[in-house]
């Protein structure tokens, strides 16, 4: 036994963990140390295992896998997904309804209608704006939500409801929801991924990817934007190698020997199997976040050769790379609010759409010529819409939108959603949901059906009570937008 004055345990781990420490990430916190214990046929009701071994959904599911392409700010639906004509003809007349105005001061009842022409797109017909000619190139492929609704008119509660099923703050994020129930597919990368924006991470930056109040094994693991897109993957020049080796070895030794001393102790099995699983991601996070040896005409499908769609074409080569080694949930975000076009919208939003169009189209073609898109869940959407009013007028290149949470769009595809389908309507200025409203809990119950996952039994003991992504608000799913 080493004695203590020469080099304990602890001394060792302090001066030669090298940067494998840091690696030891809570979501690789207890996977392999507890692989041998027990399974609990309990999994998903009552007393959870907290780790991340393969877990048994309720029912069969459709989907293994998600990418959510999550665009903070509030897409203009009405200039994007859902045209109004009644909305155009009334353009600079006084709307002939009621708005409730996010933004006062810069506040008009002026109707604004759309700068942008909409045609029907592949065998379904699906009417999509001139600002994605790719989309409309995988019409047939989606399901289009036009009645999507939330009821909060701020970005902060839009985002908690879309992404964490309440509108108040401090609850799980739907990838940790995912990685809860069940599991993961690989024990070299982490469950949950979250790919950032060169620009900075969305407003509300970690409530995006929150564990909340579920164990921090689920809390999703934020990779960089640019190289090294995860720190501390390489040791130094003098260890690499067969020095790292030996290194290794004898920690391993120092491991085994003080486990021994602590019998049945999973948690301390579980963070000494970390280092053990840092030193696989020292190849296999490289490996996955590096796009350099995909085909050229996969990198020029996505749009890595242009200046203007390379950042967001990288990021979706990456996801789909993550997701094809057994990444449960992956969310590519934007920085800031770069979708919240309270002003120079006929400027911005063309630029938004132009950045990440392709990649976004490119993405479900090229899951599905991969055989992935039947088994992966894509998401396109933000935390809200804009209302049909002219917001700033003080100029054409100056105006907006303000917010709408009272029927908003997004799209979903792949993971037993139908394809080509419409879902929902607005009314005729793009205000509200009229027809068949989709509220987010719904979402979400529709959602984890898809894995197989029943959301009144995903549940978490809190307090006393069984709190659930749902949590007791009516949640149903929605049946039509199903395969």
């Amino acid at each position: 036994m080493t004695t203590p004055p020469f080099c304990s345990r602890r001394h060792f781990l302090h001066a030669n963990g090298y940067g494998l420490g840091t690696l030891a990430l809570a979501t690789l916190l207890q996977r392999e140390g507890l692989l041998a214990a027990p399974v609990k046929p309990e999994s998903l009701t009552g007393e959870v295992r907290h780790d991340l071994t393969p877990k048994k959904p309720h029912e069969e599911p459709r989907a293994k896998a998600m990418i959510s392409l999550f665009m903070m700010g509030g897409p203009s639906q009405m200039d994007l997904f859902d045209p109004k004509p009644v909305l155009t003809k009334y353009h600079g007349q006084k709307f002939p309804g009621e708005v409730k105005y996010d933004n006062l001061a810069q506040a008009s009842s002026k109707c604004f209608g759309s700068p942008w022409q909409f045609k029907k797109h592949g065998q379904c017909g699906m009417e999509l704006s001139e600002l994605l000619p790719n989309l409309g190139k995988v019409a047939d492929e989606i399901t289009l939500v036009r009645s999507m609704s939330s009821g909060v008119s701020n970005h902060a509660q839009g985002l908690y409801a879309m992404n964490a099923g309440r509108i108040t703050a401090g609850r799980p994020a739907l990838g940790s929801w995912l990685t809860y129930g069940l599991g993961s597919e690989t024990d070299e990368l982490p469950a949950y991924m979250v790919l950032s924006h060169p620009g900075g991470l969305p407003t509300f930056s970690g409530e995006h990817y929150t564990n909340g109040w579920l164990p921090a094994i689920y809390q999703g693991t934020l990779v960089r934007p640019t190289e090294p897109r995860i720190l501390n993957l390489d040791p130094p020049a003098s260890l690499a190698g067969a020095p790292q080796a030996r290194q290794l070895a004898l920690l391993k030794a120092l491991n085994e020997e003080h486990l021994d001393a602590h019998p049945g102790e999973l948690d301390l099995q579980a963070r000494i199997a970390s280092y053990a699983l840092a030193a696989k991601m020292q190849t296999a996070a490289k490996e996955a976040l590096d796009i350099s040896k995909e085909p050229d005409h996969i990198k020029k499908l996505y749009g890595v050769d242009n200046p203007i769609t390379q950042d967001y074409a990288t990021r979706c080569i990456i996801a789909r790379r993550l997701i094809e080694r057994g990444v449960r949930y992956v969310q590519v975000l934007n920085a800031g609010q770069s979708w919240d076009q309270h002003s120079a919208l006929v400027t911005s939003l063309p630029k938004l759409c132009a950045a990440t169009d392709q990649p976004c189209a490119a993405l479900l073609i090229d899951l599905k010529q991969r055989g992935l898109l039947d088994s992966t869940v894509v998401h396109w959407g933000g935390e809200m819409g804009r209302l049909p009013v002219l917001q700033n007028d003080a100029g054409y290149e100056k105006w907006g939108r303000d917010h709408n949470t009272y029927g908003f769009s997004m799209w979903l595809a792949g993971g037993g959603f139908k394809k080509g389908y419409v879902h929902g309507e607005t009314d005729e200025f793009g205000h509200k949901a009229v027809l068949n409203e989709v509220k987010h809990y719904d979402y979400h119950a529709t959602l984890l059906k898809v894995f197989g996952l029943d959301h009144t039994r995903l549940t978490y003991k809190r307090n006393g009570l069984a709190a659930s992504l749902t949590d007791n608000q009516g949640a149903k799913i929605v049946q039509q937008l199903l395969a």
